[in-house]
């Protein structure tokens, strides 16, 4: 997609075509003829005085046959153009300013200081489905040392730290259950596990672990899709039937992260398109970066889940057609989406007895579509500085995997000033003065990666992002062209086509510094204001103006936490809000012992209906 600037001349003609775009109609007028009709209608304005020409000049978005402009117009009315009876209009750009204000409404940056090998992370939302179908949670759940050493004898503390990002689509309702319940549902299987090994006196196995997660996901997604219908069916009533089936009949992706300080070891658990990839300093050279994906995308167009469906279901040649189950659903694991897996006999009874949709003809061997994840296990390395970016697929829609481990790899460096202060110092590290819960707030979100650099000279950007594109390296794999998935399961950012932008690779890299831009204190916000067009403040501009749901023609909703590793000298026990992240808004709390965060639209943190798991200490 070009966004293309117009001489006013033309702002009639595409305003009328435009117009009638947004009101949801069709133009039967070409553009030629609609600015025939402008300047007939409007001849009076070539009579404008010079004092006229020299209005204040402002930017209208317009839309010409699926094409989007932008036309310089003058003067200070509104831009108005009404299409229909309720009143539609042309909309008029928002500014640079505003679009800042809009980027970074969503974001949260948090301090973690616990001493367990997390020192940061930053999370941000944006809406383009109204509203947005995007959700996530944070947690971290304080655990006793025995809990995971039997032989150990110390009452000292270690934390199981959580982050998941969840992709919903036809509607918002599966999402949010996944924010209220999947981390309290997957501490509990964690828990479950460790105490039944450690009673034994044996730690348990990698396997058993990852086995723990899979049960998590799965006894939730049977609780939504299969428990839902036995509650409705004992309480036949259609309001009650609305709330219970409600994140059955709309589904979501699912991308959890779990880090074990103990272990220091990371598994990412993914369930559909969402995506996990891993900044590492590169071997080779400690200025690069390196990309590793920790998750694979799973939809009808990966070969491997195509494999794997027509496997389960033979004698169904339709069972992926177009690279979508059924030919109708992209993502090939899911929770909710009860319309690929509850029996026919089931879905005709919901639509006769309370309401849903008429099964898919093809339907035949349910169900297709499973929540079970697949987990991923990495040696997360504190000492040097991984971090971690996971994303819904809006954001990898957008930018490539290397794209987005450079662009944070830059945003480190040009932020010396997180060095500032000594990091010895209690104050530095945010511990507690005497009668000041809150002391040292400050001077320890000046610090919070003090063990990563050591310049405090203000820099700039380089002309290009440091990613290390080595044969050696896990960056050096050149993407596909035309959205096909590679080898190991990622697509090509299919709006790089749509826009007109050619993907970074090792062989062409367009230099960072024309079409990339650093100036946002939290990194998730940073990933996601160069998503949508960096430097290019038209495009930036122009698709946070489009409404929803034409947004949507455009962009996806963008959820991103980064995650940042390091080691700290002191402790604070304590997680604060990060000042810096926030542009000037100083909130500066310190939570002392803080047991857990929970993003996304509101509700339960523990999201474990009250229940907290024997042995583990769970400050939900």
């Amino acid at each position: 997609m070009y966004v293309r600037s117009l001489p006013y001349a033309l702002i009639g003609g595409l305003v009328a075509s435009g117009a009638w775009w947004f009101g949801g109609g069709t133009s039967s007028k070409s553009s030629t003829s609609a600015e025939k009709d402008f300047a007939a209608q409007y001849s009076s304005s070539a009579q404008q005085t010079a004092a006229q020409a020299i209005e204040a000049t402002r930017k209208a978005l317009v839309l010409d046959q699926g094409q989007l402009y932008t036309a310089d117009i003058t003067g200070d009315g509104p831009v108005t153009k009404e299409v229909d009876d309720y009143g539609r209009r042309v909309l008029e750009m928002v500014t640079p300013d505003q679009a800042t204000t809009q980027l970074r409404r969503g974001e949260e940056s948090f301090l973690v200081g616990r001493g367990q090998g997390v020192v940061r992370y930053d999370v941000v939302q944006l809406a383009s489905n109204d509203p947005i179908e995007d959700d996530h949670s944070e947690k971290i759940v304080e655990i006793p040392k025995s809990a995971q050493d039997p032989s150990s004898s110390s009452n000292a503390t270690r934390d199981w730290m959580f982050w998941g990002v969840f992709d919903g689509h036809s509607g918002w309702t599966t999402s949010a259950k996944l924010r209220q319940s999947l981390i309290s549902h997957v501490a509990r299987e964690l828990n479950t596990t460790y105490t039944q090994n450690t009673s034994t006196g044996v730690l348990p196995s990698p396997d058993s672990i990852d086995q723990a997660i899979k049960r998590g996901f799965l006894t939730l997604d049977h609780s939504i899709v299969h428990a839902s219908v036995d509650a409705v069916l004992k309480n036949a009533s259609k309001p009650h039937a609305a709330e219970a089936l409600a994140p059955a009949l709309s589904g979501s992706c699912a991308l959890l992260s779990f880090y074990d300080s103990t272990t220091k070891t990371l598994r990412v658990a993914c369930t559909g398109d969402s995506r996990a990839v891993l900044g590492r300093r590169s071997s080779s050279d400690p200025s690069l970066w390196t990309a590793q994906a920790l998750s694979v995308d799973q939809t009808g167009g990966s070969p491997t889940e195509a494999a794997r469906l027509r496997a389960e279901h033979p004698n169904e040649p339709d069972v992926v057609r177009v690279g979508r189950v059924l030919g109708g659903l992209e993502p090939s694991r899911a929770f909710g989406d009860a319309a690929y897996k509850w029996s026919r006999a089931v879905q005709e009874k919901m639509k006769k007895e309370f309401f849903g949709r008429t099964p898919n003809p093809l339907i035949k061997t349910p169900p297709y579509v499973t929540a079970e994840p697949v987990v991923t296990r990495t040696a997360i390395q504190p000492e040097k500085g991984d971090f971690v970016v996971l994303a819904t697929d809006g954001l990898w829609e957008m930018l490539t995997n290397d794209e987005v481990v450079g662009l944070v790899g830059e945003w480190l460096r040009l932020h010396p000033e997180a060095t500032a202060g000594s990091s010895n110092s209690a104050a530095s590290m945010g511990a507690a003065a005497p009668g000041d819960p809150n002391s040292g707030t400050d001077a320890r979100a000046s610090t919070w990666l003090s063990s990563w650099f050591s310049s405090q000279t203000p820099q700039k950007a380089s002309d290009h992002l440091p990613v290390d594109t080595s044969p050696s390296s896990d960056s050096s794999q050149e993407p596909p062209q035309n959205g096909h998935q590679q080898s190991d399961g990622q697509k090509t950012p299919i709006r790089q086509s749509q826009w007109g932008i050619p993907p970074t690779t090792k062989k062409n890299q367009p230099p960072s510094s024309s079409r990339f831009t650093f100036q946002d204190e939290n990194a998730a916000t940073h990933l996601i204001r160069n998503a949508l067009g960096g430097k290019d403040n038209d495009m930036l501009c122009a698709l946070l103006t489009l409404p929803s749901p034409y947004s949507r023609r455009y962009r996806d909703d963008l959820t991103v936490q980064v995650v940042f590793f390091g080691e700290e000298r002191q402790v604070s026990q304590g997680v604060a809000v990060a000042d810096e992240a926030f542009s000037g808004q100083k909130v500066g709390r310190v939570v002392p012992n803080w047991g857990a965060t929970d993003g996304g639209k509101g509700g339960s943190a523990g999201g474990n209906d009250g229940k907290d798991s024997q042995g583990v200490k769970s400050k939900l």
